[in-house]
């Protein structure tokens, strides 16, 4: 097991390239199960994520090929199998994708029953339940949720919350059925933009992608495509926040500047320089510390939960006292404890931390417990003074693309090493 040494003090100056979004790239990759055939998947980062979603598309009967360095090539002609077993789902609770594309080509899919994870419960009662309007039957026997449909049929759906991954697997599931589909409260990220994207190129008819209602008119066929992922908004905003808490000066390119609006307007706030060029940001902090902001995190376009431990660790050194509250994940405090081992000062209460900004942080050994957490740590241990241990950083490697050699072209001394104390 790895983990990263982290000397704190330097700024970060250069420039660094957003990679392709974890959170796009799963769905996309589900959805090449809707139509048997070849698909070229561009800009597809190298995560553990992608590597569990290959693995299960493997197993379900797909062939893929790294093309180059990040183009993938995906053939589902032998995409037979309908169960994707639990020693995948175990991994990665996106597998869970697989439901709406599964039922879409096969109108059968038997997927292993998610369970919590570090950050929350994340039910998938309201795939389910919209998969259930669509004509599907729904059973959950021996850990295992069992869907088979013999007709699907169009329908109105309401989900009672925004749910991103409920929104994509109904995408996928409705573009096959007869007649049309409503999702009503669906979920607006990019990420269900880029899906909708993609599904519209292989032949299906959608509209109102981005809003908070979408129409689905049910195809009886698609086409394979060659498709590009959007740039990741999360990886560009926590190197916006690492800019910000070592009063560096960096540039972003290759990103959405609109998908991070609701961040770069809270960093503004915060007293950091942010310029928008074209699919670029140029950034600075000029001040010594930080201006406390408050945040509460609520679904897109507003401030994004993937963004709040990453913000907290900024506000750690702030000027001032900030309210940081979380309200789309019941237990996503836990960096909270090891920012304070590093000298934070920050006061759990319930979904809600209160944050008084210190002079300075102080180098500690600490560990990640999920994927925007190990960001946090490494952001606050880029500013701590001495060294910064950063151990389980399995977590990150789920979603960055070689963090540590991208802050060290900023100028960050980390370095990944093998962490003796932890067994494998």
């Amino acid at each position: 097991m790895d983990k990263f040494v982290i000397e704190g003090g330097a700024r970060l100056q250069g420039t660094v390239r957003v990679s392709g979004s974890k959170n796009a790239v799963l769905p996309l990759l589900a959805a090449t199960l809707l139509k048997k055939g070849a698909y070229t998947i561009g800009n597809v980062p190298r995560l553990r994520d992608v590597n569990t979603m290959i693995r299960l598309l493997e197993l379900l009967g797909a062939k893929t090929k790294w093309v180059d360095e990040n183009r993938l090539h995906v053939d589902t002609t032998g995409a037979e199998n309908h169960v994707a077993p639990y020693e995948v789902v175990k991994e990665m609770r996106a597998s869970v994708l697989v439901l709406g594309s599964l039922i879409g080509a096969l109108r059968k899919a038997t997927v292993s029953y998610p369970g919590g994870c570090a950050i929350g419960e994340r039910p998938i009662n309201l795939h389910l339940k919209g998969l259930s309007a669509l004509g599907c039957d729904v059973n959950i026997r021996e850990g295992y949720v069992d869907v088979t449909a013999k007709n699907l049929k169009g329908s109105r759906i309401t989900f009672d919350t925004i749910t991103v991954g409920g929104t994509e697997n109904i995408l996928m599931a409705a573009v096959r059925a007869k007649g049309e589909t409503i999702i009503e409260n669906a979920a607006r990220e990019p990420e269900v933009i880029d899906l909708a994207c993609m599904l519209k190129q292989m032949g299906a008819k959608i509209e109102g992608e981005g809003t908070e209602v979408i129409r689905i008119r049910g195809v009886s066929d698609l086409e394979p495509c060659d498709y590009d992922v959007i740039p990741d908004r999360i990886e560009a905003g926590t190197f916006l926040a690492a800019c910000g808490i070592t009063r560096g000066n960096i540039v972003v390119e290759g990103c959405v500047p609109q998908h991070i609006k609701a961040v770069t307007d809270k960093l503004k706030e915060a007293g950091m320089d942010i310029v928008e060029d074209g699919d670029t940001l140029r950034a600075a902090m000029t001040r010594k510390h930080p201006v406390a902001v408050d945040i509460k995190t609520i679904p897109y376009p507003g401030f994004p939960t993937d963004m709040q431990a990453q913000i907290m660790a900024l506000m750690s050194i702030s000027k001032g006292v900030s309210a940081i509250q979380e309200t789309i994940f019941e237990n996503r405090m836990m960096h909270a404890a090891e920012l304070r081992r590093m000298g934070a000062d920050i006061r759990v209460i319930g979904h809600a931390a209160i944050v008084k900004g210190k002079e300075m942080l102080s180098g500690a050994k600490v560990m990640a417990t999920d994927l925007r957490a190990s960001a946090s740590l490494i952001i606050a241990g880029l500013a701590a003074y001495g060294t910064t241990e950063v151990s389980r950083i399995y977590h990150i490697d789920r979603g960055y693309e070689s963090i540590e050699k991208k802050l060290r072209g900023l100028g960050a001394k980390i370095a990944r090493r093998k962490d003796e104390s932890v067994g494998h």
